[in-house]
């Protein structure tokens, strides 16, 4: 099949209004208090570490993959130059026997509160990762967390739904389009687990090789 120039020029012109849409929004989230807000974010984390805690991440679909993504960065390592001890971090889209399991006896609604539940302590930290901001998975686990004294963070999209309720702090990607937010969720948390190592670094919670 061969594509006319003209349906190569429409999706030029596609492509680069979604590159310059991108880049817009990743100039809007650099105004207000989103810095500021990741460097609370960082300092909760860092606190909770040293007190032997670990930080626990959940999402669904591509937030699935970037929490796993991001608690990888922190449990190997975040770039090939920086060799340092494992930083406690857990993703909790465990495996498929877990999530199936949960999702045909309970509901899939309530697998990630009952990972909290059974895993989390009062020292760890979760970070809630939501598009939509209504993930009811989400929202349950961070309502859990929050029962059992743990700090709760989320990295929000639309208007932040009822999921900015139950965190302690939040960053909300102010775009309803689940590929916007997810690109800047994941840039968001690459910055995260660099100001939390740097910080586990400089205070030698973590020792660098």
């Amino acid at each position: 099949m061969k594509f006319s120039s003209e349906q190569i020029s429409k999706c030029v012109e596609k492509a680069r209004d979604q590159w310059l849409d991108a880049i817009e929004l990743k100039k809007q989230c650099l105004t207000g208090s989103y810095l500021n807000t990741l460097v609370s974010m960082a300092e909760v984390a860092v606190r909770a570490m040293a007190k032997g805690g670990k930080l626990m991440l959940c999402g669904n679909g591509g937030s699935a993959a970037d929490a796993q993504h991001l608690a990888a960065e922190l449990l190997v390592r975040l770039r090939s130059h920086t060799n340092r001890d494992a930083i406690p971090a857990l993703s909790l889209v465990l495996d498929t026997s877990t999530i199936t399991a949960c999702a045909n006896d309970y509901g899939y609604e309530c697998l990630f509160e009952r990972m909290v539940n059974g895993l989390g302590r009062p020292e760890d930290v979760l970070l809630g990762l939501t598009t939509s901001g209504r993930s009811v998975n989400v929202i349950r686990a961070l309502k859990a967390a929050r029962e059992r004294g743990i700090a709760t963070l989320g990295f929000l999209g639309g208007d932040g739904g009822q999921t900015i309720q139950e965190c302690d702090l939040s960053i909300i990607v102010p775009s309803s389009d689940p590929n916007r937010v997810q690109e800047i969720h994941i840039t968001l948390g690459h910055i995260l687990m660099d100001l939390i190592e740097g910080l586990m670094i400089e205070k030698e919670h973590v020792k660098r090789h």
